[in-house]
């Protein structure tokens, strides 16, 4: 553990594990959340996701959901992110 005094490091994209923050926007349909939850399951282990936050639009129409999880590989975000771009119910994933 570095120096309290010590100016923060600068993130660096290859140290993993890390903790990341995924958030996936889409229309708000209980389809759309179980649909986006499957896909992080597949690629998140149980222990590794520590939380998940829903936030509604102003008129309700979309949903984004941020998923709080741990990563273990710049391989496994690449394959989670890369099957919730190919999926025509996410609008958006950051």
């Amino acid at each position: 553990m570095g120096n309290p005094h010590d100016p923060p490091r600068a993130f660096d994209p290859n140290a993993f594990p890390c903790k990341v923050y995924v958030k996936v926007l889409g229309a708000q349909t209980i389809r759309f959340e179980a649909l986006v939850q499957g896909i992080v399951s597949r690629h998140v282990e149980a222990a590794d996701l520590h939380s998940v936050s829903r936030r509604s639009s102003g008129k309700g129409r979309y949903l984004a959901l941020t998923f709080t999880m741990t990563a273990r590989s710049r391989e496994q975000l690449d394959r989670l992110y890369h099957e919730l771009s190919e999926n025509k119910s996410v609008l958006v994933a950051l």
